[in-house]
């Protein structure tokens, strides 16, 4: 095993022995070094334990030309019971590194500089959309600023080196410590997409009811979709298109990750689904270890529970809101975020909930003097991105408390020496209310000395001077003051009560009308949603109309196909007619198919053109009563229909009513009709006769002359 201790880096208090190939090592291979000793713990980070981790600097070559090689260095902390770090050197190519990645899932891809392994932003992203779901991107140099790798290394007492794969193992030692920035460019928020899997077409004999089967496939679909998603308690928003037969797509805004939304990616017949992990408006970086700095935390409890941090100086660090979590999540969410040293309420008084976690961080607690009105809240936060009005309310009491104490941290600031934490001074000041200059005496490790000597000897007073008996009838006078204080300090903390009762009543009274207010809201709402629901009965009572007349007609022509036609067709006027849309094979299956052809029906060939001799044979055997054609017949087909005497008639001269896909025809048309082609008949019964004649006349005259 090619390995030397390198030395001891001093942080603090601990030391921590570190391993590193010597300068004859070779570039690539495997080496063990004790976990316990792999990398300092600097600023209160965390080694990341049980994971893998892979350092990257580019080796030769550049990812925006042809084949760039990477030296790759693994840390495999994974191995726990040995107590041993496996790490793994090679040189590798771009494609290869991949492979890598998918197969062994790091926790991390640590880099000195992002776009080693992107060509620009664009690329960038595809890259953080490929990478596992486990795996971040981390650049250890820092954010939108990075620092030379050598100056970070130094800082955190890592061992670096100017060849690639000692940057690239400074980059994964830095990572496994915690140090960097993850690069993101997703936000937490899923788009699901629940849509038509084939296209509708151009139309044709089932176009409406092709099209209705697949709307209606698509809103079972996302039928389904939601169901999955409340199954897993997620929260989301849909918006649907409806269609002709159900929804032509389905859109759900899910507030998880793609890989905690019980959905998958898939087509399936008539639907397909995708899943998109949305987009931020551009790069993004995260700290991998968030310094836990003294913070306000706003707090607005209830069904949905909000909170917000911000910062000592009036930034705001972050929000967020939750239906699930119970309040030892939210409190643990808090602590990865900072120690809260003041806990608002926007009302008046402050909550039993917000004051249980006011006591659970032993924090100092803000409520305003009466309940923030709305506008003011959103006056307050409108530079502020949050996500619902619950956020918006705990954003507004975290702000406010810090405009009240804003003047009081200034004060505080200017008093504290520069050597002394400001924010531990604040956060003191707070929680016990003493002055500043107390509290610096509390943080004094050197407190003064002084006191009565216990065994000094007792000694007789001198007799006092004029300006002495002055001073001691001064401060006789300063007792009785004092004493008479105290008398209206009594008599200030009774009128306190009293007004205090007030308060009460008062805050009741407000409470009262606020809930009157939220009723008067609500009928107000629900009288406009009944008036939209008497519209749109109004609406649907007319389309109902509408579609019973059509229905009664839909019903009649019905029944000319049928046995009670009779009673339909009381003077025998009418009669029903069997549509082919083109005189082709495929159109006369759908038409038997759909209304079947027997014997005696009358068949109207909407386009006549085009058909053979075996598509006019097997209408022929069909035995209609008559053929009305539009357009002309080609000469085989006349042929076949002549001698097979069928008659065949242009629709020009019959009146034929259709209602969508059913036809009716006056019986005296279609009578004169047949009239007309039986007269054409034997007309062309003739003329063949006398063809007939004439060539066997001139056969006979031909044999005469031969003999």
């Amino acid at each position: 095993m090619a390995a030397t201790v390198a030395g001891e880096h001093r942080l603090g208090d601990r030391v921590a022995q570190t391993r590193h190939p010597t300068e004859s090592a070779p570039a690539t291979g495997v080496e063990y070094i004790s976990g316990a000793t792999l990398v300092a713990v600097v600023n209160d980070r965390t080694s990341a334990l049980d994971s893998v981790v892979f350092g990257v600097d580019i080796q030769s070559g550049d990812i925006r030309g042809d084949s760039p090689s990477y030296a790759l260095v693994v840390l495999d902390t994974r191995d726990t019971e040995s107590d041993e770090v496996r790490i793994e050197r090679d040189v590798v190519s771009f494609r290869k590194l991949r492979r890598l990645i998918e197969r062994d899932e790091p926790r991390v891809v640590a880099t000195d500089n992002m776009y080693e392994l992107a060509t620009d932003k664009d690329d960038l992203v595809r890259f953080l959309r490929w990478l596992p779901h486990g795996t971040q991107l981390v650049q250890v140099t820092g954010a939108e600023r990075p620092e030379p790798l050598s100056r970070v290394a130094s800082r955190h007492g890592v061992p670096y080196g100017k060849d690639p794969m000692k940057e690239a193992e400074a980059a994964a030692r830095l990572a496994l410590a915690n140090v960097g920035y993850k690069v993101a460019a997703f936000e937490n928020t899923t788009t699901v997409k629940v849509s038509r899997g084939r296209s509708t077409g151009k139309g044709g004999w089932s176009q409406d009811r092709y099209t209705r089967r697949i709307h209606g496939s698509v809103k079972q679909q996302s039928r389904e979709v939601e169901s999955a998603l409340k199954e897993a308690n997620l929260d989301y928003e849909r918006d649907v298109t409806e269609k002709y037969g159900g929804y032509s797509q389905a859109l759900f805004t899910v507030e998880a990750r793609p890989e905690d939304i019980p959905v998958s990616t898939h087509r399936s017949g008539d639907t397909r689904v995708e899943i998109e992990r949305e987009r931020r408006d551009g790069i993004e970086f995260e700290p991998l270890v968030k310094r836990r700095d003294r913070v306000i935390v706003g707090i607005d409890p209830g069904t949905t529970t909000a909170v917000a941090v911000v910062g000592l100086d009036g930034r705001v660090l972050d929000v967020h809101s939750t239906r699930t979590a119970d309040t030892a999540a939210v409190i643990e969410w808090l602590i990865e975020r900072g120690r809260p040293s003041l806990v608002a309420a926007d009302v008046q008084p402050m909550p039993e909930t917000v004051e249980k976690f006011r006591r659970s961080f032993d924090a100092a607690g803000w409520a305003p003097p009466s309940d923030i009105p709305v506008d003011e809240k959103l006056h307050r936060t409108r530079d502020i991105d949050y996500d619902n009005d619950h956020e918006r309310d705990a954003l507004a009491a975290a702000l406010f408390a810090f405009d009240a104490h804003e003047d009081q941290f200034e004060r505080i600031s200017r008093k504290v020496p520069a050597d002394v934490d400001r924010e531990e001074v604040i956060a003191r000041v707070l929680a016990s209310e003493e002055s500043v200059e107390a509290v610096l005496r509390e943080m004094d490790d050197d407190p003064d000395d002084g006191g009565d000597d216990p065994d000094e000897e007792p000694h007789e007073e001198p007799e006092l001077t004029p300006e002495e008996r002055e001073i001691r009838e001064l401060r006789s006078r300063v007792e009785r003051l004092e004493s008479h204080v105290e008398d209206l300090k009594s008599t200030i903390e009774e009128k306190d009560e009293t007004i205090e009762e007030y308060k009460e009543e008062l805050s009741d009274a407000r409470r009262e009308e606020r809930r009157e207010a939220r009723e008067r809201r609500e009928v107000t709402r629900l009288e406009r949603e009944n008036g939209r629901l008497e519209r749109k009965v109004e609406s649907l009572e007319s389309d109902k109309a509408e579609l019973a007349d059509k229905l009664d007609q839909l019903k009649s022509l019905w029944k000319l196909d049928h046995s009670n036609f009779a009673d339909v067709n009381t003077d025998g006027s009418l009669v029903p007619v069997k549509i082919v849309e083109q005189f082709t094979n495929g159109a006369l299956d759908h038409t038997v198919e759909e209304y079947g052809i027997a014997a005696g029906d009358v068949v109207y060939l909407r386009d006549a053109s085009g058909a053979g001799r075996t598509t006019a044979e097997r209408l022929a055997e069909f035995d209609p009563r008559v053929v009305l054609r539009s357009g002309n017949l080609s000469e085989v087909a006349d042929e076949v229909l002549f001698e097979a005497e069928i008659p065949v008639a242009p629709a020009d001269g019959v009146t034929i009513q259709e209602i969508d896909e059913l036809a009716v025809a006056k019986e005296s048309e279609v009578e004169a009709a047949i009239g007309d082609w039986e007269d054409r008949a034997e007309e062309r019964q003739k003329e063949q006769q006398k063809e007939m004649v004439d060539q066997i006349i001139s056969e006979h005259r031909a044999e005469n002359r031969r003999g």
